[in-house]
């Protein structure tokens, strides 16, 4: 039990950490909500659900560049699939039966998942729990409070706070690039697409078209297992 403890509580250290940015790029879409007429409750009551930021912030763009509701969902659903594998990766450590392990798999999350490897394909179940506790109250509350501050857009300005959002997706773009030359190529043909679409078409639709890209990594992955088999 203390060895749980021990792991546990490193999880919430590095947690701890992720959790501040997670507040603040809470805080990001929640004040952008605002911007784009969602009223105090619904941009609450999407991060206490989805709990996914990039999805919501997926959500939120392709509404605001005239998508409508199946492009939303579409747009978010694409962007949360990359949970399928990850949930597959943790699989093995989680516990119980399948409605506990439903229960423990929520915990899974871009850092928590990240802060739990452990090399080889190992993760640790104590740890993805304490890193992942921490980032669900921060994501909710950063929400609360951006959309009960709703910072004008000359102080979201001012402090960068409109520059969170596609930070944030740099980083994890930047992460897969370096993997492979189908990552590196999936990733020039989507911005290729999804900037030829946008002279004839919405942000929302482009966000869309640009998933065709990954059929260049699908491709890769296919080539790869054949090589080996």
């Amino acid at each position: 039990m203390g060895r749980f403890w021990e792991r546990f509580g490193r999880g919430i250290r590095v947690g701890a950490g992720i959790g501040v940015a997670t507040f603040v790029l809470g805080v990001t879409f929640g004040a952008l909500t605002q911007r784009l007429g969602w009223g105090p409750i619904a941009p609450v009551v999407c991060s206490a659900l989805v709990f996914s930021g990039s999805a919501q912030f997926a959500i939120a763009t392709a509404l605001a560049g005239g998508g409508g509701v199946a492009l939303a969902v579409g747009a978010a659903s694409l962007i949360n699939a990359r949970y399928v594998p990850m949930g597959i990766s943790v699989a093995s450590t989680l516990h119980g039966g399948p409605l506990r392990r439903g229960f423990e798999a929520q915990a899974l999350a871009d850092a928590p998942w990240l802060a739990a490897h452990q090399g080889n394909g190992v993760y640790d179940r104590d740890v993805l729990f304490g890193a992942g506790i921490t980032q669900y109250p921060a994501w909710v509350l950063g929400s609360a409070v951006g959309v009960l501050t709703a910072p004008p857009p000359d102080i979201v300005e001012r402090f960068g706070l409109d520059l969170v959002f596609p930070g944030f997706f740099v980083v994890l773009l930047l992460d897969e690039l370096r993997r492979s030359r189908q990552a590196l190529g999936a990733g020039v043909l989507g911005g290729v697409i999804a900037s030829g679409l946008l002279l004839v078409t919405a942000p929302g639709p482009a966000l869309i078209g640009s998933a065709a890209a990954a059929a260049i990594g699908v491709r890769g992955k296919r080539k790869a297992r054949t090589a080996e088999s």
